[in-house]
C-alpha cells in the first residue's frame, strides 16, 4: 500500500518534444544559424578585446611621450668650482666676479674677451645668488676657499643630457663650437656633473629655464584646493542630506535636482566667468589669489559632491532608519548616527573624486587672472600665485627645449597627484565599504 501511495505521489515526467521541433533543432538551417550566432558572439568579443588594447596602447604612446621628454628634467647640470671668497668682494655683493674668476682659473688659456664671455655663459644667471644664500647661511665661510658646485646655463645643462646633436654645423645646432669645447674639457676634469634638480621642486617661476620650479605651482594648488575642500564639502554633505532625508518630494525640489545635475555638466570655463563677474568684479577680491581660485573651485565641484553624497546616503539600506525609529531615535539622530556613517565611505569617495578634477583645472583659473608670472612662492591664501594645470600652460608656450623638458616634468607631477589621489579614494572605499 505505502509503495502504491509513494507511486501515485511522485511527478509526472515531462511530455516528450514533438518530432516536428525535433528535426528543426537538428536540421541544416538551425544549425547554421547557432553557429552565424556564435561567430557574431566571438566578432563582437573580438572588437570590445580591440577597443580595450588601442586605448591601453594610446594610454602607454601618451604615458611614454611625457616620460621620455621630462625625465631628464630631474635632474640638473652643475661646474665645480674652486672659489675663494675674498672679503673685500663679498662686502660689496660681487659675488658674480668670484665665480668667474674661479672659471677662468680652469681655463688659464683663454685671455681675450670674446673667450671669457663664452666661459660666463656657462654659468647659470643664478649661481650668484646661490652663492650669496650659503655666505648668509654660513658667514663663517667668507675669507676661505671652497669647493662648490654652482648650476650650468640651461645650454649646457641640454647639452650635457644629448639634446643637442654634435654632428650638426654650428648655426644649425643653436648652441656655438666654443661653448661645446668649453664644456667638453670640464667633461674631461670632472667639473661638470649632473646631480638631482631640487630646484624643479622648490623654486617658482622663472624666465630662465635652470631656474624655473613648480615649487610655487605645488603651494599655490594645495592653498586652492584647502579653500575649495573647506567650502563644497560642508555645504556639499549638508545640501545632499537635507535632499535626501529631510526635503518633501515636491516641484521645488524637483526643480533643485535637476539644476544641480545640469550644474554638473555645465564647462568649467563658465565658473571662472562667474568669478571673475562676482568675486573679483563685485566683491573686489585680489586677483591670481588661492583664496579666489578656491571659491571658483568650490563653486564647481559642489554639484559632484551633492550627486556623489546623495547616491551614497541612498545606498543605506531604508531597514537601517527603520530600526533607528523603531527604538526611538529622532531623525535627525537616525541621520547623523546612523545613515551618515555608513555613507561616508561613498561620500569621502566622492570628494576625493571632486578634488581631483579641481587640481587638474586650467579654464576657471585663467578666467580669474591665475596665468601671472608668479616668482615667489606663495605664503598666504591672498598673495599672489599659480597652479600646476595653468604652470604647465605657460612652459608649454615657451620656445625653449628646457622648458618643454620642464612641462613634461610638471606634468608627471600632476599626474602623480592625481594617481595619489585616485588612490586613496579606492583604498578608503575598500577599507570601509559597507556589502548589504
Amino acid at each position: 500500500m505505502t509503495d502504491l501511495v509513494e507511486h501515485e505521489a511522485r511527478p509526472a515526467p515531462p511530455p516528450a518534444p514533438p518530432a516536428s521541433l525535433k528535426s528543426r533543432h537538428r536540421s541544416e538551417a538551425f544549425a547554421r544559424r547557432l553557429r552565424a550566432r556564435h561567430a557574431a558572439e566571438r566578432r563582437f568579443r573580438l572588437a570590445g578585446a580591440a577597443a580595450v588594447g588601442l586605448a591601453a596602447l594610446m594610454l602607454v604612446l601618451l604615458l611614454g611621450s611625457i616620460v621620455s621628454k621630462g625625465y631628464s628634467a630631474f635632474w640638473e647640470a652643475r661646474i665645480r668650482l674652486e672659489v675663494t671668497l675674498d672679503p673685500a668682494e663679498v662686502a660689496d655683493r660681487n659675488y658674480n666676479a668670484l665665480l668667474r674668476r674661479a672659471l677662468y682659473a680652469q681655463f688659464p688659456q683663454v685671455t681675450d674677451r670674446a673667450g671669457k664671455r663664452t666661459l660666463n655663459d656657462l654659468l647659470s644667471s643664478g649661481a650668484p645668488y646661490e652663492l650669496e644664500a650659503m655666505v648668509v647661511k654660513d658667514p663663517a665661510i667668507v675669507g676661505t676657499t671652497r669647493t662648490l658646485w654652482v648650476r650650468a646655463d640651461d645650454e649646457i645643462d641640454q647639452l650635457l643630457k644629448g639634446h643637442y646633436r654634435r654632428d650638426l654645423p654650428e648655426a644649425e645646432r643653436g648652441l656655438s663650437d666654443a661653448k661645446v669645447a668649453a664644456a667638453d674639457a670640464l667633461l674631461a676634469s670632472a667639473a661638470l656633473a649632473q646631480g638631482f634638480n631640487t630646484t624643479l621642486f622648490t623654486a617658482g617661476d622663472s624666465r630662465e629655464p635652470e631656474q624655473a620650479g613648480v615649487g610655487g605651482a605645488i603651494v599655490g594648488s594645495l592653498l586652492t584646493l584647502l579653500v575649495t575642500m573647506a567650502l563644497s564639502v560642508p555645504v556639499g554633505v549638508a545640501a545632499a542630506v537635507y535632499l535626501e532625508e529631510f526635503a518633501p518630494k515636491t516641484r521645488w525640489t524637483d526643480l533643485i535636482e535637476v539644476n544641480i545635475n545640469n550644474l554638473a555638466a555645465v564647462p568649467s570655463i563658465i565658473f571662472g566667468l562667474l568669478g571673475l563677474a562676482v568675486f573679483l568684479g563685485f566683491f573686489g577680491m585680489p586677483r591670481s589669489a588661492p583664496l579666489v581660485g578656491g571659491l571658483v573651485m568650490a563653486l564647481m565641484t559642489l554639484p559632484v559632491i551633492i550627486i556623489a553624497s546623495r547616491v551614497a546616503l541612498k545606498a543605506v539600506p531604508p531597514s537601517i532608519r527603520e530600526a533607528a525609529l523603531g527604538i526611538g531615535a529622532s531623525p535627525l539622530q537616525t541621520v547623523l548616527h546612523h545613515v551618515l556613517p555608513l555613507a561616508m565611505p561613498g561620500i569621502l569617495t566622492g570628494t576625493i573624486i571632486g578634488m581631483a578634477r579641481a587640481l587638474g583645472e586650467t579654464a576657471p583659473l585663467l578666467m580669474i587672472g591665475m596665468v601671472a608670472f608668479i616668482v615667489d612662492v606663495p605664503h598666504g591664501l591672498t598673495d599672489s600665485a599659480t597652479v600646476l594645470p595653468v604652470q604647465i600652460y605657460m612652459w608649454a608656450d615657451s620656445p625653449e627645449r628646457a622648458f618643454t623638458e620642464r612641462t613634461s616634468a610638471a606634468i608627471l607631477i600632476l599626474l602623480g597627484f592625481l594617481i595619489l589621489m585616485n588612490g586613496l579614494a579606492v583604498i578608503l572605499r575598500k577599507m570601509f565599504e559597507r556589502r548589504w
